[in-house]
């Protein structure tokens, strides 16, 4: 999720309900999901082939792709195989044919221009239609009892709050999955904050610790983001960075400024987007919002379906919402 460099922690492969590998693919090790046995008929399975869809570990992009997978399956006929692939690993599988689409991309403008501008094997598909924000959030209890600690130049007042065995003496800014794109480290720097990144390890485990840290009234700032179901359960509170401006993330090592807001995106190999097939139409054509995100991705982590349960009950809900998906007849 770059997010800025998303480089957007004690406890590892916590995503259990959002992810089946939760360490990660390499390219070339796949996950297959069963052909379809619905409305597609045999013809209709072979003009649309296969489709690769990359899996990166957040349970928002599992929405999209469950979604995109049950509606190629059951509407198009395809057979689709998902791969569990951390976001830079991801794109590599563009030059190799083993991924034919990212479906919820974080800006990630370095990765953009070595695939698609230099390499010339992947190209843009479109917006997702959901907005993504980035930030440094606490629990509500903590903006209620100090309500000055939403402005970051009041946080080192604050640091000893937030220590932990693991921060050495300084505050504790907790954030997820090491291979998400973060500039927290380069911000606590820039800054001169007095805090020390550390990473739970997974989505899972953030929302666990951000869960606790309300019910139990225990501090705890963090790393964040939306769309993410979780925020209608708690309404964390975002910290007040140094306002975005355009470029002022572009060296980051000196990045000094909040995250930009994401218009969030599908990114497809080149060679799948030019043989224009209804699989590629489907994902070129996918657009939902961020509470369409927020309700899928709520029944895979806190209902515990499984995706396809997600999407059919999502899909079936919302007929209306997948025509313009469909490719014309």
């Amino acid at each position: 999720m770059k997010v800025p460099r998303i480089a957007l922690a004690g406890a590892a492969c916590l995503l259990v309900s959002t992810v089946s590998a939760c360490a990660g693919a390499k390219v070339g090790e796949t996950t297959a999901a069963p052909a379809a046995s619905g409305s597609g008929s045999s013809s209709a399975k072979q003009a649309c082939g296969a489709l690769n869809l990359a899996i990166n570990p957040w349970v928002g992009y599992e929405a999209n792709a469950a979604v995109i997978a049950y509606v190629a399956e059951k509407e198009l006929g395809c057979t689709v195989t998902k791969k569990d692939l951390k976001e830079e690993v991801a794109w590599q599988g563009f030059s190799t044919g083993e991924v034919d689409a990212i479906v919820e991309n974080w800006g990630h403008d370095d990765l953009k221009k070595k695939y698609i501008e230099d390499q010339k094997v992947a190209v843009e598909a479109g917006p997702t239609g959901n907005k993504g924000v980035i930030g440094w959030y606490v629990p509500p209890w903590m903006a209620e009892k100090y309500p000055d600690i939403t402005d970051y130049k009041n946080l080192n007042k604050y640091a000893d709050l937030f220590k932990t065995s693991e921060s050495g003496g300084k505050g504790q800014l907790l954030d997820g999955d090491p291979s998400f794109v973060t500039n927290d480290a380069a911000l606590v720097k820039n800054l001169d904050l007095n805090y020390k990144v550390v990473y739970a390890g997974s989505e899972a485990a953030l929302i666990t610790g951000f869960r606790q840290a309300e019910t139990q009234k225990k501090p705890m700032i963090g790393y964040f983001y939306e769309p993410q179901w979780f925020l209608s359960e708690v309404k964390l509170v975002k910290v007040n960075l140094p306002a975005y401006t355009e470029g002022c993330d572009a060296d980051a090592a000196k990045v000094a400024c909040d995250y930009p807001p994401y218009e969030l995106d599908k990114i497809v190999s080149r060679k799948f987007a030019d043989a224009a097939g209804p699989a590629y139409q489907l994902v070129k054509n996918f657009t939902w919002t961020n509470d369409d995100q927020n309700l899928v991705a709520k029944y895979i982590s806190e209902d515990k379906m499984t995706p396809e349960a997600a999407a059919e009950k999502w899909v079936t809900a919302n007929p209306d919402k997948i025509k313009p998906w469909l490719p014309a007849s």
